[in-house]
């Protein structure tokens, strides 16, 4: 089934062939490539031992054949199921031309296993073979990719899927993997070099001439234009809320273009359990199943107090484990927009594989607003003259700052209350919570074209574009690790960082200092360390600290266990770490270009009590 897309100017959209990168040209019949490949469109490997090899493939995902990394010739990489307890060895081959690697995603394990070139090691060389060999220690829904180059964008992902070693305390009939990715056929170090020269090249969403006359009428002359102004002031657009759309992008869950349509069986009445993971390089999901409830188990491996909802926003790098459980016989499409509505990924859940479901149609494009300018309450003011590129906020010791007062974000409504279908359009509870910042000295240059004046609390916000939704919309604050907080939620030390960058130079940082001219970020082992984020930019940012868990505060004592923690435009949150991997571990906004451009810090867990105050490099070695 052929779903319908809006016009967009010369916005191209891509639905890819229906087999999708399953084809790699082996020269496969169809038959034999659903086969070979099972219905979670990548083979399933099991065990404690492990060969994986690292190739180049031609593939076909759009009617045009593109080189590709594969993992065992396979797009996604195959998805390796494991036994908590056990101990897994990989030997991993690189038939790659360049040096390659493979982190294991919110796993806990030794440094040395991580799989950051620089960092945990040297990398995989050409020709050679690396095996990663560590004790599975925690169970539940995990992924693995490149961390050298481009390579993730180019294929090299697969899930991760542990057992846990106690009896599942949600048992279901089925259990798929849901891999969400974004393909394209230009070359990854193409599109980063485009975005370099004009960042806002893959947006088709920007204003026209049509969208002011429509203001005129709405808003009336002078509001337009004070809010035109303050925005050209920015040299921000409303529209930019994703680097790379769907003009390159073709959306693929478990490798399948939207006309590929992967199908997972049911029968009426069965518990079905989807394993969601975010494996896109730059892309934000919007994911909701028409017709079907879907209730949320565990996030980033993690089991949490179970909620029933309708619809999420799932960020780059994270994972969402839901269970529905279809009482009809009918088929339901899967349904996955990206944040901006440039395109979608989809497949359907039936009983019967002839059954489709009808494709929803994808919503208007949401626009940025002051929340997401890291204006907060300060909304209702006339910031029509303010020039917001250039205001001076002073400078201050983060590393002293007191947060104890802070507001980090309260819950409105009980985790396990059932889902409120009344919409949430002008509830008085999602107003966002601002506060005052101050920023470093760092923060002021060329690298840094923004500054949140007065970031928000806004756990309990589902964003541009979903706040107002007739149905439930699941957020941070509707959840909690089961079973209590998982460790103190008392901080031996705080520690602030700015999210920064400048879109019209694709700069991106934290504090305003790029990597290369960053000093590492020291935690002393064993500490309970608060790392507060304040997004001063107007992106959304995946943030991921590697080998250690990143409790994000809920309020009122009440922590959700993550790996990668979303943070929204103009928001600030708080998240606390225990120190308790001795190493160096790479610390990095997950988008894969951000990253690329600036915005990863080296963390280094140290015994003894030496601290490096955040700044510029004053020498030493650095990788």
């Amino acid at each position: 089934m052929t779903s319908s897309t809006p016009s967009w100017g010369r916005r191209r959209f891509v639905q890819g062939l229906a087999l999708g990168g399953a084809a790699l040209g082996l020269g496969l019949s169809p038959r034999q490539l659903l086969a070979r490949q099972g219905q979670t469109g990548a083979a399933e490997l099991s065990g404690t031992d492990f060969r994986l090899t690292l190739d180049s493939a031609s593939v076909n995902l759009t009617g045009r054949r593109r080189p590709a990394t594969l993992v065992n010739g396979s797009l996604p990489a195959p998805t390796l199921r494991w036994r908590e307890g056990d101990t897994v060895t990989l030997a991993v081959t690189n038939h790659l031309p360049e040096t390659s690697s493979i982190h294991w995603h919110g796993l806990l394990l030794p440094f040395r296993m991580d799989g950051v070139p620089g960092l945990s090691f040297d990398g995989i060389a050409p020709g050679e073979t690396f095996t990663y060999r560590f004790p599975v220690k925690q169970n539940g829904t995990y992924w693995y990719h490149s961390h050298s180059g481009f390579q993730e964008q180019s294929g090299l992902y697969g899930a991760i899927v542990i057992d846990p070693a106690e009896p599942e305390p949600h048992p279901v009939d089925r259990d798929y993997v849901m891999v969400l990715s974004d393909w394209s056929d230009e070359s990854p170090d193409h599109i980063y070099a485009t975005l370099k020269k004009l960042s806002h090249y893959y947006n088709f969403n920007e204003r026209t001439v049509f969208d002011t006359l429509r203001d005129f009428r709405e808003k009336g002359v002078v509001r337009t234009l004070k809010d035109r102004h303050m925005w050209n002031t920015m040299r921000m657009s409303q529209s930019d809320l994703a680097d790379v759309t769907g003009y390159t992008y073709t959306y693929l869950l478990n490798g399948h273009s939207p006309s590929g349509n992967w199908t997972g069986l049911f029968q009426p009445g069965e518990r079905v359990r989807l394993r969601f993971i975010n494996a896109s390089a730059m892309t934000f999901f919007d994911i909701r199943i028409p017709g079907l409830d879907m209730t949320v188990v565990a996030m980033d491996g993690q089991p949490v107090k179970p909620v029933r909802f309708h619809e999420c926003r799932l960020g780059v790098a994270e994972t969402l484990d839901v269970i529905v459980t279809p009482e009809t016989k009918q088929a339901f499409t899967v349904f996955a927009q990206s944040i901006d509505r440039s395109g979608f990924a989809r497949g359907t859940l039936t009983p019967d594989p002839a059954l489709r479901a009808e494709v929803p149609t994808m919503d208007k494009p949401p626009l940025l607003g002051h929340t997401e300018m890291g204006m907060g309450a300060m909304a209702g003011m006339d910031h029509g003259g303010m020039n917001h590129g250039n205001m001076d906020h002073g400078s201050m010791s983060h590393g002293a700052m007191g947060h104890d007062d802070m507001d980090h974000g309260t819950s409105h409504g009980a985790a396990d209350a059932p889902v409120p279908l009344a919409s949430v359009a002008g509830n008085p509870d999602l107003a966002p919570r601002a506060s005052a910042t101050e920023h470093l000295d760092s923060e002021y240059g060329p690298g840094v074209d923004m500054r949140a004046m007065a970031p928000a609390a806004l756990l309990d916000d589902p964003g541009v574009g979903l706040r107002e939704r007739p149905w439930k919309v699941l957020t941070y604050a509707d959840l909690e690790t089961a079973g209590g907080a998982p460790d103190s939620p008392h901080p031996d030390r705080e520690i602030v960082l700015h999210l920064t960058g400048n879109m019209d130079r694709y700069m991106w940082s934290f504090n305003g200092i790029k990597f290369a001219d960053a000093v590492p970020l020291e935690l002393h082992h064993g500490e309970r360390a608060r790392i507060t984020l304040v997004n001063d930019t107007m992106m959304t940012h995946p943030i991921h600290l590697h080998g250690m868990w990143s409790d994000l505060e809920l309020g009122d004592g009440r922590l959700l266990r993550k790996h990668t923690v979303t943070v929204k435009p103009g928001e600030k949150l708080s998240y606390l770490v225990r120190a308790d991997a001795l190493g160096r571990w790479a610390y990095h906004c997950h988008l894969l270009y951000h990253m690329q451009a600036g915005m990863f810090r080296e963390v280094r867990v140290v015994e003894g009590a030496t601290l490096h105050h955040d700044g510029h490099r004053h020498g030493g070695h650095h990788s």
